[in-house]
């Protein structure tokens, strides 16, 4: 498959992926992911990679000083949960490299005055990936998701990755929104 005729289907993704939904039910990994969520266990491996990865940046005055910097403000859930703040470093969005040392966006929660390192989004223009790579990206077994175009955000279509590893979402730890989030404190 050329990476035109990719481009063409990801098109479609919006439509056929609630279809593949209601005709198969939820998946695996996210049965998976809430099974390991209820019993505490150890987190997953791109978790704990990001946590290590990450921890410096607890202060967000180190992440500034590495060049991340607010991104569109605190993002709200369309009818539940949050993001939070995203400090966005733009020379690794524009780099068309996924790594999970080096996330594309640091996510912060607003409470009492003060920003919590809550998670991270690993960013990806979809143009530039998929002219060099075949198909979405792939973190340690994580698919990303494609945003279209439009979108609230009036970014070009991209694929995305969050990562909770700071703070537990009880959708699971790679799930867009995060119920134990809010913009409430800023």
């Amino acid at each position: 498959m050329t990476c035109n005729q990719l481009r063409r289907a990801l098109r479609y993704l919006p439509l056929v992926s609630p279809a593949l939904f209601l005709a198969f039910g939820p998946s695996t990994r996210i049965a998976a992911e809430e099974n390991e969520h209820a019993h505490h266990a150890s987190p997953p491996a791109l978790v704990q990679a990001v946590r290590d990865a990450t921890s410096q940046y607890i202060d967000v005055n180190n992440a500034t000083a590495a060049g991340y910097g607010p991104f569109l403000g605190c993002v709200s859930g369309p009818d539940h949960g949050a993001m939070g703040i995203h400090y966005v470093n733009g020379p690794l969005v524009g780099d068309g490299e996924i790594d999970a040392s080096h996330p594309e966006a640091l996510i912060y929660e607003p409470r009492n005055g003060q920003l919590r390192l809550v998670g991270v989004e690993f960013i990806v223009d979809a143009a530039t990936w998929l002219s060099n790579h075949p198909a979405p990206p792939v973190l340690e077994g994580q698919t990303f998701l494609l945003v279209t175009s439009p979108n609230r955000y009036n970014l070009p279509p991209f694929f995305e990755l969050h990562v909770w590893a700071w703070r537990d979402n009880p959708q699971g730890s790679f799930v867009d929104w995060n119920n134990k989030v809010s913009c409430d404190g800023q």
